[in-house]
């Protein structure tokens, strides 16, 4: 059996590497439902060009499809392109390029086979999948969120709208995509009749969600097209009134980029200052993810708490038996609004 192809440097000399290198990047996204015959081949392709040409990134293929956030470097950026597009499953499929670029927004270049290209929990096959909403302009998404009778929905994770949300949006309070699959049909169940808008960041995770609520019976579903990264560009390009509250949350290193010039959200340390930039903790053994405001993150040191500091302080040894602890006990807890959150 063949070996997948893969960078075998440690993330520290991928990080310096990334680091060294000072020429400059376009930060991209972009998806499609396709089929894929063969994903393991169409993975050690993708992942065999893009690392010739020093792409860098996160792209996770299944037979349904792709879904890819990566950045590419400016000048290799026509390869990149014509390769993609050169592609018979991807031919034609549309980029949506960073509302902005600070630092590299990826040190690495992973490319995996998944199950699904998003976690979604459903079963395809107890629904037409291809049944999606129709989508809506930047425009048209502003009509939604000014009409009393249409509802606007997230459809991302809470710690991604409370940074930053569509203004007068219902933002369910779950941390994963599968969750709220399940409870948006409950929160809406006497709006079936309603206008519906559904948004996300770049648009895959409404497009499933678009066919599910209209296979539970809801009969006019729309979703933004593009999400909130071409909102942005559209907004811009036709001189709209930007609707968008705050940042969008991105699952790169930037983890943010900013689209409404409000604060909308507290440090979870302090929660009296006001941030919208979230950080990992600097202890390996917790890296929970949490905002933090520039007093606290100077008097922590960029750990989530004091504790955390102090636990980094100990033996090398002492903290991989309190690591195989927490792994065992506490893996896929989230920080958020000073409490542990399961995700």
């Amino acid at each position: 059996m063949k070996k997948p192809l893969r960078d075998m440097r440690s993330r520290a000399e991928k990080k310096a590497a990334v680091l060294a290198d000072k020429r400059p990047r376009t930060t991209v996204s972009f998806y499609r439902y396709v089929k894929i015959a063969d994903p393991q081949s169409f993975r050690d392709l993708l992942w065999e060009k893009w690392f010739t040409l020093g792409c860098l990134g996160r792209i996770y293929v299944a037979k349904e499809g792709i879904n890819a956030q990566m950045n590419v470097p400016n000048e290799n950026w026509e390869q990149f392109d014509q390769f993609v597009q050169g592609l018979p499953e991807l031919a034609g499929t549309p980029y949506k390029i960073a509302v902005e670029e600070k630092g590299s927004s990826f040190y690495n270049l992973i490319v995996k086979v998944r199950p699904k290209i998003v976690a979604d929990g459903l079963d395809d096959s107890s629904f037409d999948v291809t049944n999606t909403g129709e989508y809506l302009t930047a425009k048209e998404m502003n009509e939604y969120i000014a009409d009393p009778d249409a509802v606007v929905i997230d459809m991302r994770n809470a710690y991604e709208s409370e940074i930053g949300h569509f203004d007068g949006a219902v933002k369910p309070d779950v941390d994963t995509f599968r969750e709220e699959l399940q409870m948006v049909p409950k929160l809406l169940e006497d709006k079936k009749d309603k206008k519906v808008a559904l948004y996300c960041t770049g648009g895959i995770r409404c497009e499933k969600a678009s066919a599910w609520l209209k296979h539970q019976g809801f009969k006019n579903v729309k979703h933004l097209k593009g999400g909130v990264i071409d909102y942005k560009h559209q907004v811009e390009r036709e001189g709209l009134d930007n609707k968008f509250l705050g940042k969008n949350f991105v699952f790169d290193e930037r983890l943010g980029e900013r689209i409404g010039d409000e604060v909308i959200s507290l440090c979870h340390l302090c929660n009296k200052n006001k941030s919208d930039q979230y950080y990992h903790c600097q202890n390996q053994i917790c890296h929970i993810l949490f905002l933090g405001c520039e007093e606290c993150m100077e008097k922590y040191q960029s750990y989530c708490c004091k504790s955390c500091q102090l636990i980094d302080q100990l033996p090398k040894e002492v903290k991989k038996k309190m690591a195989r602890y927490y792994n065992q006990y506490f893996r896929g807890s989230q920080f958020k609004k000073g409490r542990l959150r399961e995700v």
